[in-house]
């Protein structure tokens, strides 16, 4: 039975992974203080329970060549069950998130076109909405806009709208949204009855924290939070991008960027680890 022992540990391994991890990862609210190594860490921990969902079935193959029988063959099973599974819940969710979001981006970018106003001191992709309610966000992709409504115009101190449009410029330049369609194709891959609403919004507040930190950068931490206040009532649509996605209290929070030294290689290193097991079980199977 040792033999079949790699291809049960790459199928707990996926449960685990996909399903209880995220809850876990997700009450580590200290890990926010350094965003771009969490997000490593969240892709790395998310690419590691689809690796090992997706290579059970491969890992099973010498059970099968050696004609192993009884147990080793409900191995097998199951094994083959859950790359299957999970490659047709991949293939499925991927097909249905990316169809979504290039529709709702392409119908928004073609309306704020047709009744925004261009102004030239935001720039030659801003657009600015007859609308009192004070709000900024993105329409990412290719041909991206940052829109504005004249609420915002109006609330915003010329400080505070040079912090919500290098905010809206960091989301379009790092392209967040495809690091945030990723993780959607992921989270909508899991059943529903199992998967872990919170970890899709630790993903998305990380996001919004990379960008505050760049205005922060252009700008001062009292200004984007001030601007951070002034938005907030106002959260960005679904698919879309935005200094006023909510949850400013806890994002003003983290605007000072300073964390522990030791923070981001231990989480560097807890990222590659959770990477290469997988891979270690998977090589163990063959041998």
């Amino acid at each position: 039975m040792t033999q079949a022992l790699p291809v049960a540990a790459l199928v707990a391994m996926a449960g685990l992974v996909l399903v209880a991890l995220p809850r876990i990862m997700a009450r580590r609210p200290g890990w926010r203080r350094a965003p771009r190594p969490a997000l490593v860490v969240w892709q790395a921990v998310s690419l590691a329970g689809v690796v090992a969902a997706l290579g059970a079935a491969p890992a099973a193959i010498p059970l099968v060549t050696d004609e192993y029988s009884g147990p080793h063959l409900l191995v097998v099973g199951v094994a083959v069950a859950v790359s299957v599974f999970m490659l047709a819940r991949l293939l499925l969710s991927g097909h249905r998130v990316g169809r979504r979001l290039r529709e709702v981006r392409r119908q928004h970018r073609e309306l704020v076109d047709l009744i925004g106003l261009r102004d030239d001191r935001l720039g030659t992709h801003a657009r600015v909405l007859a609308h009192p309610s004070p709000s900024a966000y993105c329409v990412p992709g290719q041909n991206g806009r940052m829109v504005l409504t004249e609420g915002a115009l109006a609330a915003l101190t010329p400080g505070e709208l040079t912090a919500v449009l290098e905010h809206e410029r960091s989301h379009l330049r790092a392209r967040h949204d495809l690091v945030l369609e990723f993780f959607t194709v992921l989270h909508e891959s899991v059943p529903a009855r199992v998967r872990s609403s919170a970890g899709m919004g630790e993903v998305r507040l990380l996001v919004e924290v990379l960008a505050d930190r760049r205005a922060v950068s252009r700008t001062d931490p009292v200004t984007v939070g001030r601007a951070l206040v002034r938005l907030a009532e106002v959260p960005a649509a679904d698919g879309l991008l935005g200094a006023s996605a909510g949850t400013a209290a806890t994002r003003i929070a983290l605007l000072d960027n300073r964390a522990a030294g030791w923070m981001a290689p231990v989480m560097y290193a807890f990222g590659v680890l959770a990477l290469a097991t997988p891979v270690v079980l998977l090589v163990i199977a063959w041998h």
